[in-house]
């Protein structure tokens, strides 16, 4: 049985994460604390060896991978368009409120990317890297909303918001499909694959 595992990272803080703004596609760098953040997970994706890391090309997941693989003594392999956090459209840079709840429809906003479309853009990206480094470990840093509803399709159960810098650990089998081990640094008790 060949099982390639991922550590599934969000990138670290940025601004407008502390301002609860909505990033999206926006191309917003990290902060000193999300910089922090980044050095802070080398510690616990260290528990582990890594063949190979990528992340997204947005300069907050890109940083991030570039500080945790200097701790781990790599270099990132590549950035992954595909990885890049879901679309918002007109409601990026806003914050919870009347302008923003104006811009809401079912399963997301007006003129965004729908959770069922960043969904099936992340799990295919993933599957993909699953072909490519399989029977490897790959650490891939990217977006807190692609994550959570890649992770919920793969696994068939919707998972709460990701968390800045936490360990997310899933294995892939070809056959058995998508195993949740960790969730935001915490074990999974139940597993199911998709």
């Amino acid at each position: 049985m060949t099982l390639t595992t991922f550590a599934l990272i969000r990138h670290g803080q940025t601004d407008w994460n502390a301002q609860r703004r909505l990033q999206g596609a926006t191309d917003i760098p990290l902060n000193d604390v999300g910089r922090g953040q980044a050095r802070d997970a080398v510690a616990v994706v260290s528990a582990y060896e890594w063949d190979a890391v990528v992340s997204s090309p947005l300069s907050r997941a890109a940083e991030t991978a570039d500080l945790i693989a200097a701790g781990l003594g790599l270099s990132v392999a590549r950035r992954v368009p595909e990885l890049t956090e879901r679309s918002f459209g007109p409601a990026e840079g806003l914050q919870a409120g009347p302008e923003l709840d104006a811009l809401r429809i079912p399963g997301g906003f007006r003129g965004a990317e729908s959770d069922d479309e960043a969904a099936s853009r992340g799990l295919t990206a993933l599957e993909a890297l699953a072909e490519e480094f399989r029977g490897q470990r790959v650490l891939v840093v990217a977006h807190g909303t692609l994550l959570r509803v890649s992770l919920s399709r793969a696994i068939g159960r919707t998972l709460q918001s990701v968390d800045n810098a936490a360990l997310n650990l899933a294995h892939h089998h070809a056959v058995d499909g998508w195993q949740l081990e960790y969730f935001n640094g915490e074990p999974v008790m139940e597993t199911a694959g998709a």
